[in-house]
């Protein structure tokens, strides 16, 4: 059903104000929108670009209600934002809210996610909650080793994540078993690669898919995206049904990032949902007629969206702690580059400083072979 659509000069207000938040901003400011962010670090890489920037925690009941206040709309740039707080703010404020929290119920938990997807025939591994170690050894017994046990909230990069191999890996762990611990028991899947998929809905609930990325790692943190990720023709189909499925079944506005598995059947397993622009397609800024961002904002905005298309092949590399000074060191040799740098004041090890795209094959040999 057509909505009423929100027009520049309205303001949208942000909460969480990294990088995704920049870019939010930087594609909501081209077209003529106001920006508020609400951040507790001062001068965010949100903030940096914004009109406006309140300086408070994200859980603070009246800095979210100021924003509230200033803003025509709230969007949010990661899944841990307080769905409470949000609500009550929405429900005080009639702000408009065009994601809702439900969205956030299903995403900042695991155990939710995995179990919204199972419940509505969306391929997914099998897992099992934990809470104690009596749990754990039951859902040994029903998922199998090897499993990865997480965090049901909060984990990111690899964080919140412990490998279980064997049964020496299982007893070590019952021996320590953290107090109060709520977590998700995974079964390891058997992959070949890692690809991913940005999905949102236009203001006429069309859904709107971005190329298929494919993604390497490097200590849990992801290193290179590519699209178009090279699978066949039946596993992208597969993955537009199974996604366009999903964005549908959870009611989407905004953008939706889906972390897949390919397996080595050319079955696809999806691992993780980010309600909200996603790192591997941060290369659709240059190499798409459409941008993630720019659809995020005009999805939560209601308005149309061109169908995403890729001008050419595009490869997105993170700059991590240090690259980013060797990269901006490293600039004026490289014309090809689309340099990304953040802005953040603390340079630290493993922290996403910025990225680097470029677009066609021979950029892409050359990234590739770069070395900070």
């Amino acid at each position: 059903m057509t909505e009423t659509a929100i027009l520049p000069a309205a303001t949208i207000g942000i909460i969480g104000g990294g990088q995704l938040g920049q870019m939010m901003a930087l594609s909501a400011k081209s077209m003529g929108y106001h920006v508020g962010v609400l951040d507790p670090t001062p001068n965010a890489p949100a903030g940096q670009v914004s009109d406006f920037q309140i300086v408070a925690e994200y859980n603070d009941q009246n800095a979210l209600k100021q924003l509230a206040n200033k803003c025509d709309l709230l969007t949010y740039e990661f899944e841990n934002a307080d769905q409470t707080a949000l609500a009550r703010v929405q429900k005080e404020t009639n702000v408009a809210l065009p994601q809702g929290v439900d969205l956030l119920r299903i995403t900042s938990d695991r155990l939710n996610e995995k179990n919204f997807l199972r419940d509505h025939g969306l391929p997914t591994t099998d897992f099992a909650k934990v809470s104690s170690p009596a749990e754990l050894q039951a859902a040994v017994c029903k998922v199998g080793l090897p499993a990865i046990l997480k965090t049901v909230s909060g984990g990111y990069d690899g964080h919140g994540q412990q490998d279980i191999n064997s049964d020496q890996d299982l007893a070590a762990l019952l021996h320590e078993w953290p107090s109060g611990l709520l977590a998700i028991l995974e079964k390891r899947v058997d992959f070949v690669k890692e690809i991913s998929i940005m999905v949102s809905r236009d203001r006429d609930d069309v859904v709107k898919l971005w190329p298929l990325t494919e993604n390497q790692h490097k200590d849990h943190i992801l290193h290179l995206s590519f699209a178009p990720a090279a699978v066949s023709e039946a596993v992208l189909l597969a993955v537009k049904k199974e996604v366009t499925k999903l964005a549908q079944q959870i009611n989407l506005r905004g953008v939706l990032g889906v972390e897949m598995f390919l397996t080595t059947d050319d079955k696809i397993i999806i691992n993780e949902l980010a309600p909200r622009p996603h790192n591997s397609g941060h290369l659709t800024i240059e190499a798409c007629n459409v941008s993630q961002f720019e659809g995020h904002i005009r999805s939560i905005c209601g308005l149309p969206i061109e169908h995403p298309r890729l001008s050419q092949p595009a490869m997105m590399r993170n700059l991590l702690g240090e690259d980013l000074i060797k990269a901006r060191q490293d600039l004026v040799k490289h014309p090809e580059w689309h340099f990304h740098d953040y802005g953040k004041a603390e340079v630290r090890p493993e922290r996403k400083m910025g990225h680097i795209t470029v677009l066609g094959q021979e950029a892409i040999k050359k990234l590739k072979a770069w070395q900070p």
